[in-house]
């Protein structure tokens, strides 16, 4: 699939998202869901604060959209996230009808993209859009944190 100039452009917004992470010590990593053309949501990772293991990027973001759209599929709406989505987040995004993920850095231990033998047909996967500035996010912060 080829990245369009509008993926960079989400992709920019999901950093951002990402970056607030960073600035409050939780794993940087950003989310936006999209739906005709406009930000619809916005998440990025709360586990620390909201000491949830479920509090990932994408699952924030899909819950605040399904409020504001006020139905649990999201049909014709694109998630942007900057690393490759785990399995408990696929699994979500595939239950709320997502029809598009955008990814930036791939996540060899955790990523569940590569991993999944059969998606369904109906949604499209783009990985790779701006992934060093993700990675590069994700790499500062472990090294500030995991020493």
């Amino acid at each position: 699939m080829k990245i369009e100039n509008t993926d960079k452009k989400f992709m920019e917004e999901a950093i951002k998202e990402a970056r607030k992470a960073y600035r409050k010590n939780e794993v940087p990593i950003g989310a936006v869901i999209v739906q005709d053309g406009k930000v619809i949501s916005r998440g990025y990772n709360e586990v620390e604060r909201r000491c949830n293991a479920t509090a990932h990027a994408e699952i924030l973001a899909i819950a605040r959209a399904v409020k504001k759209t006020g139905g649990w599929r999201l049909n014709g709406c694109s998630l942007y996230v900057t690393v490759e989505p785990c399995l408990m987040c696929l699994g979500a995004i595939l239950l709320s009808r997502i029809s598009r993920i955008v990814y930036g850095a791939s996540q060899p231990q955790f990523g569940s993209i590569n991993k999944i033998k059969k998606l369904p047909k109906r949604i499209e996967i783009i990985g790779g859009v701006l992934k060093e500035k993700s990675r590069k996010l994700l790499q500062d912060f472990f090294r500030k944190h995991r020493r």
